[in-house]
């Protein structure tokens, strides 16, 4: 079994210390980029449809994400519904745009956590956890002395405030962010949100200070930066530029996961350029410029599909 960062912080009180000031930002919430200032605390809901206590829509060992998160057991999924995008061509949309799911608590989301380390799985994998940070301090706090031991996956859309990552520094193990676009009118126009671009880049800073490159041992992530990029029709995702952020600013060591499996999903078909699948030779022209770059972890050799 591995050693998660937080256990420390917990000896030390800190983790429930952060847990009481994420909790106080509910009342006007500023936990998100988006800053809508609803008072989550007492039940009202934000910009991503979610009040005081979370909507899990499932959790359990998953074998879909990447090999060092997987592994032999499955990684430990807990999928939150609500999201503080609006992706006009998610693939969970009935969980992120209609809130899909049932309402817990902080000690019932903690049990969840519990299960999930029953089950086997490798790691703890929060997914779109970006507008439940709170909740989800407020349940480490309840799971770590009842015996917590798994490192944590924060499986992120970008979308994400630098003093809500800070709250999570000594918490998360791996940071899982999404990199989805490298221009910000592209983002209002798909997924519905100001200035993802300058969001997402000091929050990548953020993340990758806190915990560096991807570490792996036996085959499995124990911490660090694991990047996602889902390459769009048309080069939409603005990936070349986003991929020399990441080479420059970052780390030409970075783990990155050049994503091909883009197909249209709820709203897609509304917009012509979204409705399709991306060709071969796109994909293959990002990960020819990837390795352009210097990068190389994680990027495929072979891009025939």
């Amino acid at each position: 079994m591995s050693h998660p960062a937080y256990l420390e912080l917990y000896e030390q009180g800190m983790l429930q210390k952060r847990a009481a000031v994420a909790r106080e930002r509910l009342a006007s919430c500023t936990l998100c980029p988006l800053a809508c200032r609803a008072d989550r605390l007492h039940g009202e809901a934000g910009e991503c449809r979610i009040g005081r206590e979370v909507i899990v829509a499932s959790y359990g060992p998953h074998f879909g994400e990447e090999d060092v998160l997987r592994g032999w057991r499955g990684s430990g999924t807990v999928f939150f519904s609500g999201c503080n995008l609006r992706c006009v061509y998610c693939q969970n949309y009935d969980i992120s745009q209609f809130a899909g799911g049932y309402a817990v608590d902080a000690a019932q989301l903690a049990e969840i956590f519990l299960e999930v380390q029953r089950e086997g799985c490798h790691n703890l994998n929060l997914v779109t956890p970006s507008h439940v940070v709170a909740q989800i301090l407020d349940a480490l706090a309840i799971a770590v002395p009842r015996g917590l031991r798994l490192p944590i996956v924060y499986n992120t859309s970008g979308y994400d405030s630098v003093a809500a990552l800070r709250l999570l520094d000594g918490v998360v193990d791996i940071y899982m962010p999404d990199v989805k676009y490298s221009d910000s009118a592209i983002g209002q126009q798909y997924s519905g949100i100001p200035h993802y671009w300058e969001v997402v880049r000091p929050a990548l800073r953020e993340m990758h200070r806190q915990v560096g490159d991807l570490r792996i041992e036996r085959g499995l992530a124990m911490r660090g930066l694991l990047i996602r990029h889902l390459v769009l029709p048309g080069r939409l995702a603005g990936s070349q530029e986003a991929l020399r952020f990441i080479a420059e600013d970052i780390s030409r060591n970075a783990w990155i996961n050049l994503m091909d499996q883009y197909h249209p999903s709820y709203r897609a078909y509304d917009y012509p350029e979204l409705a399709r699948r991306i060709t071969t030779g796109e994909y293959a022209e990002v990960v020819a410029y990837a390795r352009s770059l210097g990068l190389h972890r994680g990027i495929p050799l072979d891009t025939r599909r």
